[in-house]
């Protein structure tokens, strides 16, 4: 059985800093491309940062660029998503997302409130 699971959002003051995990199961996880995406109330499902499987490419979207640094550890089925000096338009449901070009997976998600 297929599972992303997502943790370590909560609710964090501006200029805080959170750090997310996404853990896999079910798969091979060093052969998928691991991505973290976003979805804030009302709007569309937005790419926060990507990583190749072996972790030698990464992207990350104009917003959070300087902000986020997505990371991997495939020995542990893990994807991390390390986040500083968030800003309230930060706050969201966070997913991580797994293809290989066939198949894509999701997690459940992870809110992040960034707020005073």
């Amino acid at each position: 059985q297929v599972q992303l699971v997502e943790s370590g959002g909560g609710l964090v003051q501006p200029g805080g800093s959170l750090r997310l995990s996404c853990v896999a199961s079910g798969f091979t996880f060093s052969r998928y491309s691991m991505y973290w995406y976003r979805q804030a109330a009302g709007k569309e499902r937005e790419l926060v940062a990507s990583m190749t499987s072996a972790g030698g490419t990464t992207n990350y979207a104009d917003s959070m660029k300087g902000r986020v640094t997505i990371s991997r550890d495939n020995a542990k089925n893990t994807v991390y998503l390390q986040m500083s000096s968030l800003k309230p338009e930060d706050t969201a449901v966070y997913y991580c997302n797994a293809w290989n070009g066939f198949f894509n997976y999701w997690g459940q998600g992870t809110q992040v409130t960034v707020s005073s």
